[in-house]
């Protein structure tokens, strides 16, 4: 099998063996020791610091305040609501000895917070002036995973959940619209990532929920990714848990309730949006390092190289970019490589010739430019500009490979051949049993009914029965 110089089998090669390979060599995680868990090295960490802060920022600027609840739930609070407790049953690891003795009722490590915080909603909730209760939680979670792999299924991630309470359903919809919106909006601004909005499918919808929305990306192998979820779950948990309030007029009444998350699997969603055969592509926005700066040191000229990069560096922090001087005992060919493998945007090339000239050699991280000379002294100032470039180029190019990958289909052939290579815009009539045939058949799920897209209906794309969603589904094989 074909691999680099770093030993990283080529992209084009084996799409999965890359990408399992890459987020270890580029430092992204390891391993962990328990099966299916990830240990988050400072370098990718620091990708979901970043995205961290841009979701935190704007689920604050819409009301919503942090609070964190408890890793460990009593089994019986998942029992309370069926849907909710046979839809995580499979991924459940359960606690039943602390302390040195067995307990007298087992303890759940949450897969999510639903039940625990329904609970204290319940607790917290007694008046319509208590509504909205708008909470958000940076948490990790674990749901027992069979088929591991980083980032994307790992046994334990992180991730932020909000959960909220509303006096009714059209507030709680608008919740859950709000949710997405913020989902969407960062996804696109950030990671670069063309994401499509939309409704799931009965069968796909999150245990509990009366409604689920959903962002899906497409990755460079054609297969979809959930990269957010948002959910209206009715009165189900607030019946469970029984979270009422007075109204004006003093009649009780059941609060509608709302969840959403994204999660660290993002992280390995901007490693299959962008990356290539040369490793990551990171987006600006979301890069530890925006820029790096390889002095070339070479005798006498050496350290005055070494104090310019630094000088340089710090010129560009004073205008918030990250950058970082690569000053190791390394050939400049070596660091070329190994900052191409990690997907830094931008590269600056300084050495003593440069130095005379008052310039330096730019290298984007992708594109058609090449090295240009630029002028040094102005750097700082034209910099930034050549970053939100290339963030732009990089929504740009996913989009374009998104929409060649993406075939309206009506028969049976083109749908196969649509999902061998990308995503199938389909009717469907909405069976189960014909999901599960199509699943059979081609690995293709249904991602979602597009919220954007115009209404459409005829036969199924499989059975020819009528079709259920007065839309076109997508359809794709997914991670």
């Amino acid at each position: 099998m074909a691999r680099d110089e770093r030993g990283v089998t080529a992209q084009s090669a084996d799409f999965s063996t890359w990408y399992n390979e890459l987020v270890i060599k580029a430092g992204l995680v390891d391993r962990g020791p328990a099966k299916g868990t990830m240990v988050i090295r400072p370098y990718g960490y620091r990708i979901w610091e970043l995205l961290q802060a841009e979701l935190d920022r704007r689920i604050k600027e819409t009301g919503h305040e942090n609070a964190y609840f408890p890793l460990l739930i009593p089994q019986s609070y998942l029992e309370r609501e069926a849907d909710h407790v046979e839809g995580f049953a499979p991924e459940l690891a359960v606690v039943t000895h602390a302390g040195g003795k067995e307990l007298e009722e087992p303890l759940v490590v949450r897969p999510t917070s639903e039940t625990i915080i329904g609970e204290m909603m319940a607790k917290w909730i007694s008046s319509h002036r208590d509504l909205p209760m708008l909470l958000n939680q940076w948490a990790n979670v674990v749901r027992w995973e069979m088929r591991p792999r980083m980032f994307l299924r790992t046994t334990e991630f992180l991730w932020q959940e909000g959960h909220t309470a509303h006096a009714d359903e059209p507030e709680a919809r608008a919740e859950m619209e709000l949710a997405l919106d913020i989902y969407t909006t960062a996804a696109r601004e950030f990671a670069a990532m063309p994401v499509v909005p939309g409704q799931k499918t009965p069968g796909e919808r999150f245990a509990g929920a009366v409604e689920t929305l959903t962002i899906e990306s497409m990755m460079r192998d054609g297969k979809a990714l959930q990269a957010g979820t948002s959910h209206y779950l009715g009165t189900n948990f607030a019946q469970a848990f029984d979270i009422r309030y007075a109204a004006a007029d003093g009649r009780e009444t059941l609060c509608h309730t709302t969840s959403w998350g994204m999660t660290t699997r993002m992280i390995g969603a901007i490693v299959l949006t962008h990356g290539d055969d040369r490793g990551l592509v990171l987006p600006p926005r979301l890069a530890p390092h925006q820029v790096v700066i390889v002095p070339i040191m070479r005798g006498d000229s050496a350290a005055a190289v070494l104090a310019a990069a630094e000088q340089l560096a710090q010129n560009l922090r004073a205008k918030g970019i990250r950058v970082h001087v690569d000053g190791r005992d390394q050939t400049p060919g070596w660091k070329f490589n190994e900052w191409e493998m990690r997907g830094v945007p931008l590269r600056v090339e300084l050495g003593p010739r440069d130095l005379a000239a008052g310039t330096a050699v730019l290298v984007r991280r992708l594109g058609d430019d090449g090295k240009q000379i630029a002028d040094l002294a102005t750097l700082p100032t034209t910099i930034p500009a050549i970053l939100d470039d290339f963030q732009t180029y990089l929504l740009a190019r996913a989009t374009s490979f998104r929409d060649e990958h993406t075939h309206e289909v009506d028969d049976w052939t083109s749908f196969e051949a649509a999902v061998a290579t990308g995503w199938a815009l389909a009717l469907h009539c909405g069976s189960p049993t014909c999901v599960d045939e199509i699943k059979a058949c081609t690995a293709a799920t249904p991602r979602c009914i597009p919220l954007t897209d115009t209404p459409d209906s005829g036969p199924c794309v499989h059975c020819s029965s009528p079709s259920a969603y007065g839309k076109r589904v997508i359809f794709s094989r997914a991670y």
